[in-house]
């Protein structure tokens, strides 16, 4: 890895949930991600799911979201990204790879970004690498995660414009430095839990697992569900949010595992 950091910075963190499936009190909800990151004394929008609505609910919430100093983008996926279009301005990371045109193999439906990369870049300070970026100390975008389990991101029911399987190559997380270890956001888990934090401690250079939160795309109670499950104890990681895409059944088996809960609209986790 040719890139260089700064020394970790430990950040007391705050996460607050603009969008998530599960709508909130007095707040509204649409399928898609996007939370509000405070971070020591900087703060990160991460994903604006599909429409206004985060502005919205930010607005009851007391958030201001153009005031971010970082928009993070985790993968090219319309309910993670097609808010943009609402935002003014703002320096946007994200993968390369966003901006693929995109669709489901079952019915060619269109999944990608609406808008396109150079209308994306007229309207922001756009920073696409496939490689890790310090935002600043303590704060990672890991880029490209590799896929390294036999278990994760082996089928997948997305096509790119050519025909070819689409394996998401450009989900991404951030990785948060905290006094007790890392703490991973997710968007969707495309790449897999597992390979996220692997690859979390890696760029990090920290072993220590403090939590995970986010799309988890795991569905059903299959090896892959169980096999994260037992990583995640393995690791001993303490806070585990399971959310947007992840299924009923593997939301059940996190919580008789973790004792995990439903992230709803208008939710806080301190750390």
């Amino acid at each position: 890895m040719a890139v260089l950091f700064m020394h970790n910075k430990a950040m007391k963190l705050k996460v607050t949930v603009l969008i998530d499936n599960a709508p909130g009190v007095s707040t509204k909800t649409e399928f898609g991600l996007s939370y509000w990151i405070e971070a020591g004394d900087r703060s990160i929008l991460f994903d604006v799911a599909q429409t206004d609505l985060f502005m919205e609910n930010a607005t009851k919430l007391g958030v201001d979201v153009q005031s971010a100093n970082f928009i993070v983008l985790s993968h090219g996926h319309f309910d993670h990204g097609n808010g943009l279009a609402h935002l003014n301005s703002g320096t946007l990371i994200c993968h390369p790879g966003c901006f693929a045109r995109r669709y489901r193999k079952n019915d060619s439906w269109n999944i990608g970004l609406s808008m396109s990369r150079q209308e994306i870049e007229a309207k922001f300070n756009l920073m696409a690498t496939e490689t890790p970026l310090q935002l600043f100390p303590g704060a990672y975008f890991l880029g490209q995660i590799p896929r390294i389990t036999d278990f994760e991101s082996q089928t997948t029911p997305y096509v790119l414009e050519d025909g070819s399987p689409d394996f998401l190559l450009d989900d991404s997380v951030l990785a948060l430095a905290t006094q007790h270890g890392v703490f991973v956001i997710t968007g969707c888990g495309h790449s897999g839990v597992v390979n996220i934090l692997e690859y979390a401690k890696k760029v990090t250079r920290d072993s220590r697992l403090y939590g995970v939160m986010g799309g988890f795309h795991l569905k059903e109670i299959n090896r892959q569900t169980l096999e994260t499950i037992r990583y995640l104890k393995e690791n001993d990681v303490k806070h585990i949010f399971p959310s947007h895409c992840t299924g009923l059944p593997a939301m059940s088996a996190f919580y008789n595992a973790f004792g995990s809960k439903q992230l709803r609209v208008g939710d806080i986790i301190d750390l």
